[in-house]
């Protein structure tokens, strides 16, 4: 896909997809993608639907597939795949724990058993990377048995056994349902932890790899894209971007808030001689902003040092009030957060330094996508965070019509569409270039032909700064500002 995409949940973003419609009609028109995270039913379970009853259908709260249908005729359209788990409200496992070996669904949901099949020991058992405290299972009652069904993240989901034909035959019906309601692409949600090897952590293994590359061809043979999800050592990123269509870049936006925090690029120029081109550019999700994915993982250095890693959590800490420290969760056997919980533009808390992180998304090769919160220049949502005690809840706001109004009429936001509109900018189909400046500075460039696109930005810790520069038919522009940017859209219409 040429162009930028959006990332929303249906429900928060005016309440349905009809809201949503009229702002890719509107204000948000030049993105050409979308991917609507889970809107399957119910969309407000006990983890913001990845935790599906139904994962085929699309909860009548919100609107049907025929909905989707006609979005999918003018956005390329992206959907969840959520291959490590279903709800345990799901009727599939609901049949299994009445009828236990009888169900037709029986194997679908992976045991204890299925795993260690000759018994786990101690070792075997907590050697298992799980990214919540405890161990990865549950008992059940299924058929009026005790069973212990392995439960990754939380006892609500329930894990699929992605090896046994039940299981298998599950995720086709799901494929099945997307291609009918007109997805393009499919995101692999947590498939790092979908194959459970004795033996090792069971995340992003050589067998996850091989798991990886068969999920992809069924997914192609129905004319869809993959996309893969994985929080992981930047290393395993580059081992997996060659299997799949697109591969999220996790690891700029660590390393950016590094270079804004220390006014320095060096570690930043160290990715981009080794990032993957076909990356999903993103700098914050539903789930946060991820600050491992830059960090070293299992023994092996990353691209920031856990000291640099612990100083980004402290400046996001001072930034926001200190209230990041208390809605980010320090994983079992880690010392430090896995993300920060907090919108990104309470992080940097300047909005020149946060649209030029914008800029630098919008001028990498690949597909930028940005989430509905950070388009929007929200800050951090208290409120919803004490009502329900989940971190990740302080990025996760729920606007009303009015305040989507409010909040796009902001030149940080208008800023952002503009660089969505330059991004269809014919510079952006010719050849990509890139320079450090300075010790704290560089410039981004594409060039096609005559037209000619760049970023030239410095990441001084008190004044960042950043000019975009466009040459073409109509003349040379510059622009320095946010305000300056935010009027580049109207120029680029003319």
């Amino acid at each position: 896909m040429s162009g930028a995409s959006i990332l929303v949940y249906a429900e928060r973003v005016g309440g349905n997809l009809g809201q949503i419609e009229k702002l890719l009609a509107g204000p948000l028109a030049d993105f050409n993608g979308i991917h609507v995270l889970p809107f399957f039913h119910p969309y407000d379970g006990d983890d913001a639907g990845f935790d599906p009853i139904d994962h085929t259908i699309v909860d009548p709260r919100l609107g049907d597939w025929t909905d989707f249908k006609r979005i999918s005729g003018t956005h390329e359209l992206t959907a969840d795949l959520i291959v490590n788990h279903a709800s345990y409200q799901s009727p599939e496992f609901l049949d299994w724990q009445a009828k236990g070996d009888a169900s037709e669904f029986a194997g679908m949901f992976l045991t204890f058993d299925a795993v260690f099949p000759n018994g786990g020991d101690e070792e075997g058992i907590t050697s298992f990377y799980r990214p919540r405290p405890g161990l990865p299972f549950t008992a059940f009652e299924v058929a009026g048995k005790r069973r212990l069904v392995w439960t990754t993240f939380m006892p609500s989901q329930v894990d699929i056994d992605i090896k046994h034909p039940a299981g298998q035959a599950y995720l086709v019906r799901v494929l099945e349902a997307l291609k009918s309601g007109g997805v393009k692409v499919v995101r692999l949600d947590a498939v790092g932890y979908a194959v459970k090897t004795p033996g090792t952590d069971s995340f992003m293994t050589p067998e996850t790899l091989e798991f990886v590359k068969e999920i992809s061809d069924l997914i192609h043979s129905y004319d869809m894209r993959v996309l893969v999800e994985v929080h992981a050592h930047y290393t395993q990123q580059l081992d997996i971007a060659p299997l799949v269509d697109l591969i999220y870049d996790f690891q700029t936006a660590p390393l950016l808030l590094h270079s804004l925090g220390t006014g320095t690029v060096d570690k930043l120029a160290k990715w981009f001689e080794i990032r993957p081109t076909n990356c999903l550019n993103v700098l914050d999700t539903h789930d946060g902003i991820g600050i491992i994915d830059g960090g070293p993982i299992g023994g092996k250095p990353g691209l920031i040092t856990q000291d640099d890693m612990a100083a980004i959590f402290k400046r996001a800490e001072e930034a926001t009030n200190g209230h990041s420290a208390i809605a980010s969760v320090v994983p079992q056997w880690f010392t430090l957060p896995h993300q920060i919980n907090a919108t990104f533009p309470a992080v940097v808390n300047n909005d020149t330094g946060y649209v030029l992180c914008r800029a630098v998304q919008f001028f990498l090769p690949g597909e930028p996508q940005v989430y509905y919160v950070g388009l929007l220049n929200g800050m951090d949502d208290i409120e919803l965070f004490n009502r329900t005690a989940q971190g990740r809840d302080v990025n996760r706001h729920h606007y009303t019509p009015e305040e989507l109004e409010v909040a796009i009429a902001q030149p940080v936001t208008q800023a952002i569409i503009a660089l969505a509109r330059l991004r269809n900018h014919g510079a952006f189909e010719g050849q990509f270039a890139w320079k450090t400046t300075g010790a704290n500075s560089m410039n981004l460039s594409w060039v096609n032909g005559d037209d000619q696109v760049s970023l030239d930005f410095v990441t001084d810790a008190s004044a960042p700064s950043f000019v975009v520069t466009v040459i073409d038919a109509s003349g040379t522009s510059r622009y320095s500002s946010v305000e300056e940017l935010a009027g580049l859209g109207l120029v680029l219409t003319k």
